[in-house]
This record gives structure tokens, C-alpha cells and sequence, in this order.
């Protein structure tokens, strides 16, 4: 539908959005790990990592091979695996185009605390629409939807550069994009959508996105700010003040240091 590019979005709190770059940073790092393994090695990580609802149900046993870590941690750890570099660059494009501003509304703590819940919202989600999937769950997905939404509650009217189509640059307000994209999302998750791809997971992370910002926001970050440009108060027209009359200095008739020139300022 779209692609973002920018948005003239400063940051107000903080100096920079380490958390941010450090997200970016992990997932980066897990895929080019995953992909360099090999693909005996990817298997086994997705296998290993992944969010399986069947398994953690138990309704399904894992081959014991791929038990790297208790099933509980795969709420969060599915997030990290990504199946292409295309997948991998869309969630990250996203997450620096607007999870920078999220983390200075909510602080870096709260907004690691606040991605890592949309991830696990995102798999629950996931599990109850697909109670018994034997499908590995991974991507940053449910974790972004969240990040997209507290952006939009959040900063609206702010404008970013979109590829509309993919193809055609368009320096819009957020909401237009933002809204678009979310009832994408329902749209797709309610008429099944394609196979591959978790609507649901998109779900459970727009849903907790929603309600967390609300909550862990810093104290004083608005919501529906106003973009940069529109915060910025006009300077007020002053007053013509008559001016007071000054005096006249009365000639001096006494010459300085001896000389003829007046005794005035020089």
C-alpha cells in the first residue's frame, strides 16, 4: 500500500533513540546469523525459536532436536527471526520511521517494556485465532503494528514522505497513511488474508499498541499532537507606541581640553 520514507518528526525528550537503533541492531544481527547458518540452520532456529501455538498448547510435541529454550520465551523470541531480507527490511523500515518518536514519548525503558508487550500481544493473538497451528510464527510484525499505532494516537497531523504504491512520493499527514494501513489490516485479517502472512498477529500488536501508549506514556507527551510546524507560536504584531519627546540639549558654551569643538558626545 505504502512505503515510508521520513517524517519531520524532532525528537523532544531524549537525544537519541538507542533503543531503536539497538532493535534494529538485534534483528539485523539474528537474520544475518540465521541466513549464514545455512539452511539446515535456519530450519532448526525457526523450529527452535519460533512461536508455535500448538506446542505451546500442547497439543504438539516439538522433536526434542529443536528444544533450545522454555516455550514461554517464544512469545518474544519469535520477533527476532525474519524469512527474507525483504521481510526483515520492511519491519525495520518501519521501526525507524516512526519508533524513534514513540520511544521519546514513552522513555527507552518503557518503550522496550512497551515493544516487547506488543510482540507477546501479537503471538497471543495468534494463538487464539490458531488454537492448534503447527506453523512457526516469526517477524517483528506484532511488535511494529504496535509501534504504528502509538504513532498515530500520538502524532497525527506530523508529515511523513510515503511511496504511495510503491511508487509515488507523497509528503502527507501521518494519519492518512497510518488509518489506511490499519484497516488494511482488519480488512485482511477479517477476509482471511493471504496464508503467509499473520494478520492476526498484526491485530493483537495494534490492539496492545493502543492501550500501552495510553498507559506508559511519559508524563505531559500529549495525545494528537500537533506537527512541528503548526507548534511553533507566531510572534505578536507590537504596538506602535508613540515615542517620547526628547529634550534638546542646550548648546554648551564651554570648550573641552581647550579646543573649539563642543563639549557634547564624540
Amino acid at each position: 500500500m505504502f512505503i515510508p520514507l521520513y517524517d519531520t518528526n524532532r525528537l523532544r525528550h531524549i537525544r537519541l533513540q538507542y533503543v531503536t537503533i539497538g532493535l534494529i541492531v538485534a534483528n539485523a544481527l539474528v537474520y544475518c546469523a540465521t541466513a549464514l547458518g545455512g539452511e539446515n540452520f535456519t530450519n532448526a532456529a525457526v523450529l527452535g525459536l519460533g512461536f508455535i501455538p500448538a506446542v505451546v498448547h500442547d497439543t504438539a510435541e516439538l522433536d526434542p532436536r529443536f528444544v533450545v529454550i522454555p516455550q514461554s520465551l517464544s512469545y518474544l523470541t519469535y520477533s527476532f527471526l525474519h524469512a527474507d531480507i525483504l521481510h526483515l527490511g520492511g519491519n525495520m523500515l518501519f521501526l525507524w520511521v516512526f519508533g524513534d518518536n514513540v520511544e521519546d514519548a514513552l522513555g527507552h525503558i518503557r518503550y522496550l517494556i512497551f515493544y516487547f508487550l506488543c510482540a507477546v500481544a501479537g503471538a497471543a493473538f495468534q494463538s487464539l485465532v490458531a488454537w492448534d497451528s503447527q506453523v512457526p510464527l516469526i517477524g517483528a510484525s506484532g511488535a511494529i503494528a504496535g509501534v504504528v499505532v502509538a504513532y498515530l494516537i500520538l502524532y497525527p497531523r506530523v508529515k511523513v514522505w510515503v511511496l504511495a504504491f510503491a511508487r509515488i512520493p507523497l509528503r502527507i499527514p501521518a494519519f492518512i497513511p497510518l488509518i489506511l494501513w490499519v484497516l488494511f489490516q482488519i480488512i485482511m485479517f477479517a477476509a482471511g488474508g493471504e496464508d503467509q502472512i499473520s494478520w492476526a498477529c498484526h491485530i493483537g500488536g495494534i490492539i496492545a499498541g493502543a492501550i500501552l501508549v495510553l498507559v506508559l506514556r511519559s508524563r505531559g507527551v500529549p495525545l494528537f499532537a500537533a506537527a512541528d510546524e503548526d507548534t511553533v507560536a507566531p510572534i505578536p504584531d507590537q504596538p506602535s507606541v508613540p515615542a517620547e519627546p526628547v529634550a534638546a540639549e542646550p548648546p554648551a558654551t564651554t570648550a573641552r581640553w581647550g579646543r573649539g569643538n563642543p563639549s557634547g558626545p564624540y
